[in-house]
């Protein structure tokens, strides 16, 4: 069965995206350089993972001698929230409450970490209050 497309990068496009976002612009070894724990990938792998994701409008890329440099098309903040948003339509029924509720569950969050949800919850209230 065929999957279906989806507007969303794959994990190994999202790995390659993270890895762009961070370090900017880099070539087809520089991104397998990047690849933490995953040594196993060939370079033409890597290569036909990138070019695919240039097809996609993922990526644009340039050329420097012999070699592409990739770097990033799609931003950061709005392709992670997109898939965030999504998420929560699809497995929360469009809940953030039921999101939050899953993941403090999950993830057990120390002190620290729900000191922070807090004050990013303040924030977001003041800048609400704002527009």
């Amino acid at each position: 069965m065929v999957r279906p497309r989806s507007d969303h990068p794959t994990p190994a496009e999202l790995e390659v995206l993270k890895i762009l976002w961070e370090q900017g612009p880099l070539s087809v070894r520089d991104v397998m350089h990047h690849m933490n724990g995953r040594p196993d990938r060939a370079y033409t792998t890597v290569m036909s993972l990138l070019s695919v994701m240039h097809d996609k409008g993922l990526l644009e890329r340039r050329s420097r001698g012999k070699a592409f440099i990739y770097s990033a098309v799609a931003d950061e903040h709005r392709t992670l929230s997109a898939m965030l948003s999504d998420l929560v339509h699809r497995a929360f029924q469009g809940s953030s409450s039921a999101l939050v509720a899953h993941l403090l569950e999950g993830e057990n969050p120390s002190s620290e970490d729900l000191e922070e949800i807090r004050d990013l919850i303040s924030k977001y209230r003041r800048d609400k209050e704002l527009r």
